[in-house]
């Protein structure tokens, strides 16, 4: 490890302490179902009343939720405020799009996700804890993808907080959103403790997505989405750095732990270690720079990803998205840079992860990590890997050329089967494999381990 990424790591746990005690109560709101004015029977629309209980607390106050299920539409919290979920209290999300908030600040990559139930901006030490709940009540019956004119239709997330500071999730369950579950911009000092994320009943349903935030802690949680698990982004400039994320059971359809895909600020100072992102779809593990930024020191230790689809995907790609103007996602395979000159990918250690690779689909199978000519991905090192792959490769797939499709949405399986069975490298240096065991289960015509455009691969 080197010491810039340790320097950032002590910072990091020093600014989190402060944040533990961002929270002093100076009185305890209790709410239960008959009191305050609140019904908490799981029909009645409530939005009023609680919005209330949070405009006249005190700073420093506990609204302590002790019983009930209260349906809410967007509810705006501010700071120096703990909202506490007891065991078995519910705050459950409007079916109806009309109970959600327009005047907040928007979702920046997709207009349809604009509203949210749980709101928050320009606050600090703000907590939300206890062993109760939020369910967005999100499925496709009732927020559906798309409306009868063809149009998207609007699906709120669960929360967004913008450009706030000491910020506290411990020991809630939140789940089933209508888009994405958490949504974090600009924000700093971030606590994500012991937290469960259920939400995969609807599509784009990514657990935490951290655009631009600094200073975060991720431990002991257990998220399962339909979408991005745990995903830092970055649409402005402002990088996502300093985060640490620890002790976590992650299942995905989509991918566990990964960076992008928007990038035009980047990532550094990253700390993944002791997770299990078994039974994930799609790709464990993906590392993505493509609208100009930056990956830099990045550190993925002791992981476990049994029965996973692509274990490993590091892309340097030419998207060149500024989100000046959001744009809609781009899957062709002709697409072409929208204009912001192409990232660096460096600096990435990887070790300790064990991993067994089960899918249908052997487009989905192998590790990639792919630069694009003239941009390389530098000063990887994989160490101490023990990854089993199905297998089955024929000469006909040994025989494919890989597309450079430098602009194009970023999936691995995008590229097609790749021509070795174990990691497809290119245009790269500096890439060590260091006590790398890969293993195919079935007889495989491809090769072990294809470089092209590498410059000083080492294996030992």
């Amino acid at each position: 490890m080197k010491l810039p990424l340790l320097r950032s790591f002590f910072f990091l746990l020093f600014a989190l302490a402060v944040a533990q005690v961002c929270v002093r109560a100076a009185a305890e709101i209790v709410v239960s179902p008959g009191r305050l004015g609140l019904v908490g029977d799981g029909r009645a629309l409530e939005t009023k009343a609680f919005q209330s209980l949070i405009d006249r607390a005190e700073p420093g106050s506990v609204i302590k939720v002790v019983a009930g299920r209260y349906v809410v539409g967007t509810l705006k919290l501010k700071s120096d405020l703990e909202l506490h979920l007891g065991e078995g209290t519910e705050l459950l999300g409007s079916k109806s799009i009309d109970d959600y908030a327009r005047d907040v600040y928007p979702a920046i990559e997709a207009p349809a996700f604009d509203e949210c139930l749980i709101f928050a901006e320009n606050a600090s030490n703000v907590k939300l804890s206890g062993k109760g709940g939020i369910d967005g009540r999100g499925h496709r019956e009732t927020f559906p993808v798309k409306l009868e004119d063809g149009s998207l239709g609007d699906r709120p997330m669960l929360i967004r907080f913008v450009n706030c500071q000491n910020v506290t999730f411990e020991g809630i369950t939140l789940k089933n959103a209508a888009s994405w579950c958490t949504h974090m911009i600009d924000c700093d000092n971030l606590i994500f403790r012991g937290i469960t994320i259920d939400s995969h009943v609807n599509t784009n349903n990514d657990g935490l997505d951290l655009d631009g935030c600094k200073n975060v802690l991720i431990e002991d949680c257990n998220i399962v989405t339909g979408d991005d698990s745990i995903c830092p982004k970055s649409t402005s400039t402002r990088l996502c750095e300093n985060f640490v994320v620890r002790n976590c059971r992650v299942v995905s359809h989509t991918s566990a732990f990964k960076l992008g895909t928007s990038s035009r600020g980047g990532f550094r100072n990253m700390l993944v270690t002791d997770c299990d992102f078994s039974d994930t779809r799609m790709g464990a593990i993906k590392l993505m720079i493509v609208d100009g930024g930056l990956i830099e020191g990045i550190r993925i230790q002791n992981i476990v990803a049994n029965n996973v689809e692509g274990p490993l995907f590091i892309r340097l790609g030419n998207r060149g998205r500024a989100y000046d103007a959001p744009t809609e996602q781009i899957y062709a395979t002709d697409a072409k840079s929208e204009g912001v000159p192409p990232g660096i990918v460096r600096d990435i250690h990887i070790s300790n992860l064990k991993a067994t690779v089960v899918s249908d689909d052997p487009k989905r199978c192998g590790i990639m990590i792919s630069g694009i000519p003239g941009h390389y991905i530098e000063d990887v090192l994989l160490e101490n890997i023990e990854i089993s792959f199905p297998g089955g490769g024929t000469a006909e797939d040994a025989a494919r050329v890989v597309p450079e499709r430098e602009a194009q949405y970023p999936e691995a399986f995008f590229f097609g089967t790749l021509p070795a069975w174990g990691a497809y490298i290119r245009h790269a240096r500096n890439v060590e494999f260091r006590n790398v065991r890969l293993s195919a289960r079935a007889p495989d015509l491809r090769e072990r381990v294809i470089l092209e455009d590498v410059q000083d691969f080492t294996q030992r």
